[in-house]
């Protein structure tokens, strides 16, 4: 079987059973012919984002999970509590594909001029069911890689730089004129920085340890406040007054720090107001949760007054609000500048057999800063 021929191929499925079990393995999938508008392309990078984690592990205590077999005929299994099951209804008893974004080589194509035009190329793409060997989707789904650009240096195109891109567009149509992210030293918070500096938009980074706040300061971060520090809530509120930001986007989604940074919105407003309000500033507030680094529930201390808000923020309801248009616009401005503004890095490349091994799983599934995982499905 040559890569221009492939009749079946490795996939990553995750299995959530009622019994209260996850279940990791590897199904050997027949690969259909592409149709008109269609390509099939042989995934050489796909990444491990904490917004595929959700999927992969969902709530299981993957500290005790078992293995069975190995290399092809892999097997995870990890407990799930009983009381978590009910939220995971719909995926329940049913072997899901996981992976949002890839890329890899066109090594077939449809009919149509828009699937030619993309056959022997690099592209990246979206839409779910990347953890496989070979991915067959719609051309309108890929993205072409500019020339010289690796599989590796496209793989995370999608999520991380559209995320970043899409809260200085949200900050710009709501009417804010700077704002905060948390969990700023990740790739994704990179990437936020490098783009305000290059807009000219004021940026606040909410750290967790002197060592995250060297990485953004190594790539010229202003306001970089550490939330383990004693006086992390004045230092947050001088930011905020320097900068003005009214926005925020949080990653951490649990516990107190969305009401913080809220509170000290509100003082840093208030240090420059003409009076007393007791209703508070009468500016908006608005935090966005994006992500669930911290479990539990979001902890909300009413001291800002009455014009405030507390949401969530997901990437594709929001590209689908703005339009094809400027999906387009901002898709040509990460396409661009993969190798600098939107650069990726990562800690370890595995196969899909590393991929569930426990020291990988272990690994990847802490979240940490600096520890992203990237798959080649068609590592040897």
């Amino acid at each position: 079987m040559s890569d221009a021929s492939p009749t079946t191929g490795l996939q990553l499925r995750s299995l959530l059973k009622k019994s209260g079990e996850l279940e990791l393995s590897l199904a050997r999938q027949p690969i259909a012919e592409p149709a008109e508008d269609q390509v099939l392309v042989k995934v050489e990078a796909t990444p491990i984002n904490p917004s595929d984690l959700g999927l992969l592990l969902g709530p299981a205590d993957m500290s005790a999970a078992t293995v069975t077999g190995s290399g092809e005929s892999i097997v995870v299994k990890a407990k799930v509590p009983q009381a978590a099951l009910p939220q995971f209804a719909a995926r329940l008893d049913q072997a899901m594909p996981v992976g949002n974004e890839a890329a890899g080589t066109v090594i077939k194509a449809g009919a149509s001029e828009a699937a030619q035009a993309l056959k022997g190329k690099t592209v990246s793409m979206i839409g779910g069911a990347m953890y496989a060997q070979y991915r067959l989707l719609k051309a309108s789904d890929c993205q072409l890689l500019p020339a010289g650009t690796t599989a590796a240096e496209g793989a995370s195109w999608f999520v991380n730089p559209l995320t970043a891109l899409g809260m200085t567009e949200t900050m710009k149509r709501e009417g804010h004129k700077a704002l905060v992210h948390t969990a700023a030293a990740s790739n994704l918070g990179q990437m936020l920085n490098k783009i305000c500096q290059e807009d000219g938009i004021g940026l606040v980074n909410i750290v967790r340890s002197p060592a995250q706040a060297k990485i953004l300061r190594d790539i010229g971060a202003r306001h970089i406040v550490d939330s383990s520090a004693p006086s992390f809530v004045e230092d947050l509120t001088q930011a905020l007054v320097d900068t003005g930001a009214t926005i925020a986007f949080d990653a951490t989604g649990g516990g107190t720090l969305a009401s913080q940074i809220l509170a000290c919105m509100e003082a840093a407003i208030g240090r420059s107001a003409a009076g007393y309000n007791r209703y508070g500033s009468s500016t908006h507030k608005q935090v966005y949760i994006y992500g669930g680094l911290q479990p539990g529930p979001t902890e909300l201390t009413r001291t800002y007054g009455m014009a405030w808000g507390v949401g969530g923020w997901l990437l594709t309801p929001f590209l689908q609000k703005i339009g094809r248009a400027d999906q387009t616009r901002l898709r040509q401005r990460v396409a661009a500048n993969l190798k600098t503004t939107f650069a990726s890095h990562y800690t370890k490349v595995v196969s899909l057999p590393e991929a569930l091994q426990p020291d990988n799983i272990a690994a990847y599934s802490k979240r940490a800063t600096g520890a992203k995982y990237l798959i080649n499905p068609n590592k040897s």
